[in-house]
């Protein structure tokens, strides 16, 4: 077993940060369309979407991998949240968080990052997600084989401001 994989909260851009991996919140269909999906199809071209399509459908809850492109993001993990009625629920979002999770863990992959998952198409309310998503996230950093670095990456200083507060309510530390 590993060591202890560090939790790590940030304002800025998914799409610039250089993990080995970034998460898409993802429609099961995987189709690329607006919010964290547009934007790392627009910089990370389209070969991303074209990868990621040939590898679905998949069942909700579940996450695929493909090549990151452009990105600086070496891949990208593609946690279906939603189906194609774009709702989701904590379930959902509480599975997707897990799935792209052990698909990190079993690329052997060090570091990852993610955005706020079902909380742009999805609707979800950020101050559930951040709980959700950082359960899973301190699960996972408890046990993890190879992962060094879970990094959630919020564009926005609601977002960021929800991730932060849960993550001081658990004890781990933040960086700005």
């Amino acid at each position: 077993m590993g060591a202890k994989a560090a939790i790590i909260v940030l304002k800025g851009d998914i799409t610039d940060q250089a993990t080995d991996a970034i998460v898409n919140a993802a429609n099961n269909h995987l189709w690329m369309g607006a919010g964290v999906a547009g934007a790392i199809r627009r910089r990370g071209g389209p070969d991303i979407e074209t990868e990621a399509v040939a590898k679905g459908p998949i069942m909700v809850g579940e996450s695929v991998f493909t090549g990151g492109g452009t990105l600086p993001a070496r891949y990208v993990v593609h946690a279906a949240v939603m189906g194609q009625d774009l709702a989701t629920d904590a379930a959902k979002i509480r599975a997707a968080t897990r799935s792209a999770l052990r698909l990190a863990e079993e690329q052997e992959l060090t570091s990852i990052s993610f955005p706020a998952l079902g909380t742009g198409v999805g609707g979800f309310p950020v101050r559930q997600c951040a709980s959700i998503m950082l359960a899973e996230a301190r699960r996972i950093a408890r046990s993890s084989r190879s992962l060094r670095e879970i990094r959630f990456v919020l564009i926005d200083e609601t977002g960021y401001a929800a991730f932060v507060d849960a993550l001081r309510t658990s004890n781990e530390r933040h960086v700005r």
